[in-house]
C-alpha cells in the first residue's frame, strides 16, 4: 500500500495543470521497468507460479510440475521459476520461453526422470544444457559418445601448435584461389609432418624416438620452410599423421566444406650433406558447390 503524506498545489499556469486522467496514467506502473525506471518503481511482488506450468518455449508447448524446472536450484530455469523473476506469458497464458523448443523435451526428460538423449542428438542437446547451465546434465552428456570421443581428440589437437590459425588459413586460401579462378574448386599444398626432425634413408637405423638428439648448431641446419601453403607438426603422441588428417577433414566437413586430399610426395629439400626433407605433402582439393 502506498500512503500519500502531502498533495502538490496547482500552479496559476496552465500549462502546468494535470488533468485526472493524465495524472492517473502517470502512476501507472509498467509491467518490466526499464532500466530507467527501475530505481523509482515499486519493487514488484514475487511471481507466483501454478503447481503444473504450461510452457510456450519458441513456439512449442510443454506442461510439467513446477519442481521439475526448480529440480536443479544453480540452473538457469530453476532461477527463472523461482519467483524472483518476472516470466511473460502468451495468449493463451503459457509461460514464454524465447529458445528455439526442439530439444527441450529432453531438457525437460532429464530433469523429470535422468533419461539422455539418443546418441544422434547428444550433440545438440549438450548445446541447450550449456545455455540453461544445467551442469549435471552436461557432466552426463560429457561421459558418453561421441562428446567423450570429442573430448580425447581435443587433447590430441592441444598438441599441435596454431592448428585453429591453420585451419583458417586452409579455408582462406582456397576461397581466395577459388574466386581468383571463378572455380568450383581450389587445390591447396599441406605439410603434415609428426617428427620435429626430417628423415632420410640413412637416419632410420639411429633413432628411435620422436625427438631427435643433435646439437644446437647442428639443429640450425635442418631448419627450414617447405613450400606448401600450410604445415602442421611436429607433435609428440602417439596418434600419427594419418589420424591428424582425419581431424583436419572432419572439422572441414563440419563446416560445411567438401575436401578430398591425397598424398603427392614428399618435401625432398636437400639440407646438408646426404640429409634430405621428407614430410610428406598432400594436395587439398576443396569444393564449395
Amino acid at each position: 500500500m502506498v500512503v500519500v503524506t502531502g498533495q502538490n498545489k496547482v500552479s496559476g499556469n496552465p500549462d502546468d495543470a494535470m488533468s485526472s486522467s493524465d495524472a492517473e496514467d502517470d502512476f501507472q506502473e509498467p509491467a518490466t521497468p526499464t532500466a530507467t525506471q527501475a530505481g523509482q518503481a515499486l519493487p514488484l511482488l514475487p511471481q507466483q507460479f501454478p503447481e503444473v506450468v504450461p510452457l510456450n518455449v519458441g513456439g512449442m508447448h510443454f506442461t510439467t510440475r513446477l519442481s521439475t524446472l526448480r529440480r536443479y536450484e544453480d540452473t538457469m530455469l530453476a532461477a527463472m521459476f523461482s519467483g524472483r523473476h518476472y516470466i511473460p506469458t502468451d495468449a493463451e497464458g503459457r509461460y514464454f520461453i524465447d529458445r528455439d523448443g526442439t530439444y527441450f523435451g529432453d531438457i525437460l526428460n532429464f530433469l523429470r526422470s535422468g533419461d539422455l538423449p539418443p546418441r544422434e542428438r547428444v550433440r545438440s542437446v549438450y548445446k541447450e544444457a550449456q545455455y540453461y547451465s544445467i551442469g549435471p546434465l552436461l557432466d552426463n552428456l560429457e561421459d558418453i559418445q561421441p562428446l567423450k570421443g570429442e573430448k580425447v581428440r581435443q587433447a590430441f589437437l592441444g598438441l599441435m601448435p596454431y592448428y585453429k590459425d591453420h585451419m583458417e588459413r586452409i579455408i582462406e586460401i582456397a576461397k581466395l584461389r577459388a574466386m581468383q579462378r571463378k572455380a568450383r574448386f581450389a587445390k591447396l599444398k599441406v605439410c603434415v609432418f609428426k617428427e620435429e626432425m626430417p628423415i632420410t634413408p640413412y637416419e632410420c637405423p639411429h633413432f628411435n624416438s620422436l625427438r631427435f638428439e643433435r646439437s644446437e648448431s647442428e639443429t640450425k641446419l635442418f631448419e627450414h620452410h617447405c613450400e606448401v601453403d600450410v604445415s602442421f607438426g611436429p607433435w609428440e603422441a602417439v596418434a600419427d599423421v594419418y589420424d591428424l588428417l582425419h581431424c583436419i577433414v572432419t572439422d572441414l566437413s563440419d563446416r560445411g566444406i567438401t575436401v578430398d586430399h591425397q598424398c603427392i610426395g614428399v618435401c625432398d629439400k636437400h639440407l646438408i650433406n646426404h640429409y634430405y626433407c621428407k614430410r610428406p605433402i598432400y594436395e587439398f582439393k576443396i569444393t564449395w558447390w
